[in-house]
């Protein structure tokens, strides 16, 4: 992410690294149509989990040098917006790629109310903009859910045309009116809790990892267009199943997990809202995400590039590099993904060399996973990275495959000129 670091201290690459982000060719758009060259293939006969989210990126900017950067959060703070979407196997929780997205720059306040504007007019259209676009990726899996979390939860998204095994997924923000009057939480305050079941939940910013009990209800609601600029053209009503677990006995202090969640699956049976639940509960891989391209990984926000073109284009190329990081760092524990999820087969033929030189003469020291699997890449980056391969080490985590990555594209940009005679 450091431009200077990159160069290895040659003022020519650093300034040509420079010039490649201030190129109007090289586009933002091009770019994010990158990120999914590989998941295509990788989502294919799968059940996927598209989930999608948003995280603001800061930057330090000075009052009379904002560098272009738009408000994002609470107070002056200054930086852009990446919308991400990325492909999960339901199954397994194996990280596949990215499907979609977009990154943008709130150049200017908006002066007109929310509930003036058209949809069009919103930020919020990204949440249906997005699985509109991931489709030609997605188009090999077997069944796509699209998961969101609360953000998510606007009717435009559950009024989305039904198509065969294309689901979505989301959590509850607010309550919403239900046909015949009534609304949906008053409803589903009369049903009956009908299984309890003991969750692990990971840890998330405000909340640390613990084991929670959950009651689990579940059943269908109809729920009713509000009113709005922007839902005119919608239908009337949308019929969804919710499932609700709700928390007992939380620790002294801490806030108890309570989700309300709609989907357009069919929910017939405890197992199946079980599995909804548990769908949401993989939501946090894109938490992950985030944090290998911020304060866990790339630090992102660290960049000091002076333009917010650049660091738009900047973020997509580290939302790319993250997703990869992620993989790896999914794969160093097992797991039967090929290494072709993340590797090109010229890649892959750099493992194998490298392979070669990592792997000593005994047992131990040998590389334990099947050949061309994404584990068994997984060791060889993660010893580039500086970890010593022996299993009673410490598993490799974020700092030491991005370290190990970057290694790597160095060794594989080499591979590139191995035929080349130079004269």
């Amino acid at each position: 992410m450091c431009l200077r670091k990159l160069a290895a201290g040659d003022r020519a690459a650093e300034v040509a690294y420079g010039h490649f982000f201030a190129n109007p060719k090289v586009t933002l758009e091009r770019l994010i149509e990158g990120w999914s060259d590989q998941t295509r293939t990788a989502v294919a006969g799968r059940h996927v989990l598209a989930i999608q989210d948003t995280s603001e990126i800061h930057f330090s900017t000075r009052p009379k040098h904002r560098r272009g950067l738009g408000v994002v959060g609470k107070g002056n703070a200054r930086g852009i917006l990446a919308h991400v979407m990325v492909a999960v196997d339901a199954d397994n929780g194996a990280c596949l790629g990215l499907a979609a997205g977009s990154i943008y720059n709130r150049k200017n306040l908006v002066r007109v109310s929310h509930a003036k504007r058209a949809l069009e007019d919103k930020e919020s259209k990204r949440w249906l903009e997005t699985p509109q676009a991931s489709k030609p990726v997605l188009a090999a899996a077997d069944m796509v859910t699209v998961l969101g979390d609360r953000e998510n939860d606007i009717f435009a998204y559950w009024a989305m045309p039904p198509e065969p095994n294309f689901h979505l997924l989301a959590r509850m923000m607010r309550d919403r009116g239900v046909a015949g009057g009534g609304t949906v939480w008053s409803t589903t305050a009369h049903w009956l809790f009908v299984a309890t079941r003991r969750v692990k939940l990971s840890a998330t910013p405000g909340r640390a990892a613990r084991t929670a009990t959950l009651g689990l209800r579940f059943g269908e609601v109809e729920i009713v267009r509000p009113k709005g600029k922007d839902t005119r053209r919608l239908p009337k009503t949308v019929k969804l199943r919710l499932v609700e677990v709700v928390e007992s006995d939380p620790p002294a202090g801490v806030e108890p997990v309570h989700w309300r969640l709609l989907t357009t699956h069919a929910v017939d049976d405890v197992a199946m809202a079980w599995q909804i639940v548990d769908w949401y509960r993989l939501r946090w891989i894109i938490e992950q995400l985030f944090r290998l391209m911020k304060s866990d990984g790339l630090k992102l926000e660290d960049s000091q590039l002076e333009t917010a073109e650049a660091l738009m284009k900047l973020t997509a190329v580290a939302a790319k590099v993250a997703c990869v990081i992620l993989q790896l760092v999914q794969a160093r524990d097992g797991g039967a993904e090929p290494a072709a999820n993340v590797f090109s087969q010229t890649e892959i033929a750099v493992l194998d060399q490298l392979n070669k030189k990592f792997e000593g003469k005994t047992k131990l020291q040998k590389n334990p996973h099947p050949r061309h699997s994404l584990t068994w890449a997984s060791w060889i980056i993660a010893r580039l990275g500086g970890w010593n391969g022996y299993p009673r080490a410490r598993p490799p985590g974020p700092i030491t495959m991005r370290n190990g990555w970057e290694y790597f594209r160095t060794f594989a940009s080499g591979w590139l000129f191995r035929d080349m005679c130079i004269l």
